[in-house]
Order: C-alpha cells, then structure tokens, then sequence
C-alpha cells in the first residue's frame, strides 16, 4: 500500500497547485482577444473632440503626404522605412501594408500613440487602450537621430488633445 508520508504530501500539494496554476494561466493566455489596428475614424463616434483637434491641428493626421513628396528622391527601400513613423502599425500584426489593402491605416492616427484600438473599440473600457502617454511614448519616433536627420521640434501631443 502507498504510504504517504509529510514530504511525499508537500510535494504533491505543491505539484497539484503548480498544474492548477498553469492550466490558469494557459486558458488566461488563450482568452486574451488579439488587438488590431482599426484607424482613427473608428474612434470618432466617442472622441468627438479630440479626433477633430487631431484632424485639424495634428500633422501626423496627414503624414503619408510628407513622405509621397519626398518618394521621389528615395529608394524603395528607404522608403518603406518612412512607414514605421509615417504610418499606424507598419511591420505589426493588422497594421499599415500598403495604400491599396489598407488605406484606413495609411497615415500616423490615433493609434500610433494609444496602441491598437480593435479591444478598446469593442468593450469600451479605458482599460483597454494606453490612455496616459509620456514622452518617451513620442520617442519611438521623435528621436533625437530623426531630429538631427530632418531638421524639426517635436510637440508632445501634436495639437491633437
């Protein structure tokens, strides 16, 4: 017969919780929704204001501009490069690809900044989106290398809120 013994329990009890905790966490992992690129038009309806103050005074609003006048000069690899900063989610999963599959996106929105919106859109909760940004959240693109390369100030919220 088996003897279980102080130890030999501790370890099981320790092993059992182990499992419970990982099968948790795995289905925890499992249920989190993937979060997508939506543009800047889908957080219209709710953010009334601050979409038109973005519309109206922020000039990422209408970066893809900047960089077809300047296509020209560029080779095509340097100027899908453009695209990390010029563009919303370049090189992430549901971001910018091209102006033909997804022209929504073509331009430096809203979520650029707060993070891809597809969640927040769907439940609403401020939970669901980076809400508070700093800036080394501007940094990723407003560099001091980029600075010195094109010659410009970056403003902290671009005019937008």
């Amino acid at each position: 017969m088996f003897k279980l013994t102080r130890n030999k329990a501790t370890v099981w009890l320790l092993a059992f919780v182990a499992i419970l905790l990982w099968g948790w966490h795995g289905n925890q992992a499992r249920s989190e929704p993937a979060r997508t690129y939506v543009g800047s038009e889908a957080c219209k309806d709710c953010h009334e204001t601050e979409h038109a103050n973005f519309m109206t005074f922020a000039k990422k609003a209408h970066s893809f501009k900047s960089i077809l006048a300047m296509r020209k000069g560029l080779t095509d690899k340097e100027f899908r490069e453009c695209f990390a900063c010029h563009t919303t989610g370049y090189g992430k999963h549901g971001g910018f690809s091209s102006e033909e599959q997804t022209p929504h996106l073509k331009n430096a929105g809203c979520e650029v900044c707060h993070g891809p919106g597809s969640v927040h859109i769907e439940t609403e909760d401020p939970e669901d989106i980076k809400g508070s940004l700093t800036a080394k959240d501007c940094e990723i693109c407003h560099n001091s290398e980029r600075v010195a390369a094109f010659n410009y100030k970056p403003l902290i919220y671009g005019g937008a809120h």
